[in-house]
């Protein structure tokens, strides 16, 4: 099997079973060898900052010196991008090896160089050539076959089960309960990040039913991070964790103190800790960043040797690129993976807060199934112009219909045929002092990224 028979196998695979539940996955591991019981995790879950939180707390258990796996979705650019490594460099190891999707960096010149690796092309397509053999095997005996979710999870444990990591922080698809990831044992820690409506048609339309679902990661006898928030919804961890037996941690984001902010990143104090850097802007990442500073924490007391040195080069070199990124400074051009209601929320906080008074143009393409409306009012208000796009997935809303909603906020709204023209036309049209910030679905920001890269 070839590396783009592999992407052709995987993307082919339903995306959704027949029946919820855990039987496939644990049936497809099993004839693995069940990898996953050769491995430590931290378990995260929540709708959003899932993404930001894994990189911070990845980050820092590679400065502690561990190998340590990041399986993250969707990707940006690569497929490659969601079962990666990061482990401390070799001696002689260079920024981006020939021949590697790999990068090493360092904290403002202190820190231990680490180095990310994504799973190789070679490797993918021959594991994937083992797991569809499993696959072929499950449904010859009458059994369902897995779906897209289930083998890349498959081929993610697998993986890293070959390369001996220590400890693989292990992001959850969605929901939690039947998510693929949730057939490992009880984790080191469970992270739960913030709860809000998304993926309603199969997680529930209330917070308390989304919360439900999400926590469902909890397991008999294990330790819980929760990002402190809504009472109705800390209720529902709260009752899991008594009736399991976990122990239930929370997040004090009073204990967070801001100290400075601007486009190359913010500088900020938690707890008894000072000084602390992070490159990701917006408010927002203060609490994934402090989310993972009590991770570390907790896993210290559990035998893990993290150092406050590591935790503060680990947040200084976390990098999680399409959340807030800025692609050029003149004119500003931001992507942002901003796909429901409270990521909208927060990406016009954060525009106002970091570019206050500046004439704003957004580029938005979005799938059919999420809350639209909700982003348009969320995000567009008083903006001077938007640019919408169909995204490149057979889930997209087209760009007349998004259009449409989109004037009820803005009276400049136009339709383009291409993400390119969109982002030419976003740029030429920016004007002095303008803002562009492309959002929406990640289908379409990696290849806005992609044409900045290039």
């Amino acid at each position: 099997m070839t590396y783009e028979e592999a992407l052709e196998y995987i993307n082919g695979a339903n995306r959704f079973g027949k029946k919820l539940g855990l039987e496939n996955i644990r049936t497809l591991l099993g004839m693995l060898g069940d990898p996953q019981k050769e491995l430590r995790f931290v378990h995260v879950a929540g709708t959003n900052g899932k993404g930001s939180t894994s990189a911070f707390i990845g980050s820092i258990l590679s400065q502690a010196g561990y190998r340590t796996g990041i399986y993250t979705s969707p990707y940006l650019q690569r497929f490659t991008e969601r079962i990666a490594i990061s482990r401390p460099a070799a001696d002689g190891q260079e920024n981006g090896a020939p021949g590697t999707a790999a990068m090493a960096a360092g904290c403002r010149g202190t820190g231990r160089k680490t180095y990310r690796e994504e799973i190789g092309e070679d490797e993918l397509a021959g594991i994937t050539a083992l797991v569809r053999d499993c696959a072929d095997k499950m449904a010859g005996e009458g059994k369902n076959r897995p779906i897209m979710f289930e083998i890349v999870t498959a081929i993610a444990l697998e993986y890293y089960r070959r390369k001996k990591c220590d400890i693989v922080v292990l992001e959850t698809g969605m929901g939690g309960r039947f998510d693929a990831t949730n057939a490992i044992d009880v984790p080191e820690l469970a992270v739960i990040t913030t709860i809000s409506r998304d993926h309603t048609q199969r997680l529930g339309n209330t917070l308390p039913e989304i919360a439900f679902e999400k926590a469902g990661i909890i397991k008999e006898g294990g330790d819980v991070l929760v990002y402190d928030q809504e009472p109705e919804v800390m209720q529902v961890f709260e009752d899991a964790c008594r009736d399991r037996g976990a122990r239930l941690h929370r997040v004090d984001f009073s204990k967070i103190r801001l100290h400075g902010f601007g486009p190359d990143g913010q500088v900020f104090s938690y707890r008894e800790l000072e000084g602390l850097r992070i490159s990701l802007i917006g408010r927002h990442q203060l609490r994934n960043a402090a989310v993972a500073v009590e991770a570390a924490s907790l896993l210290k007391d559990k035998g893990w040797r993290i150092t406050e040195t590591d935790i503060r080069n680990g947040l200084g070199v976390a990098r999680w690129p399409g959340r807030m990124e800025i692609l050029s400074k003149d004119p500003v051009f931001i992507i942002d993976g901003a796909h429901n209601p409270e990521g909208a929320r927060a990406l016009r906080k954060t525009l106002d807060e970091y570019f206050p008074g500046r004439p704003l143009t957004f580029i938005i393409g979005a799938a059919a199934d999420k809350d639209h409306r909700a982003m348009l009012e969320n995000a567009l208000p008083g903006c001077r112009k938007v640019i919408t796009v169909t995204i490149p997935s057979n889930r997209a809303l087209p760009a007349d219909v998004l259009a449409e909603h989109a004037s009820r906020y803005c009276n400049d709204v136009m339709i383009s045929d291409t993400i390119e023209r969109a982002v030419r036309t976003g740029i030429a049209s920016a004007g002095p002092g303008g803002v562009v910030c492309a959002f929406g679905s990640l289908y379409y920001i990696g290849a806005v990224r992609d044409m900045f890269s290039k």
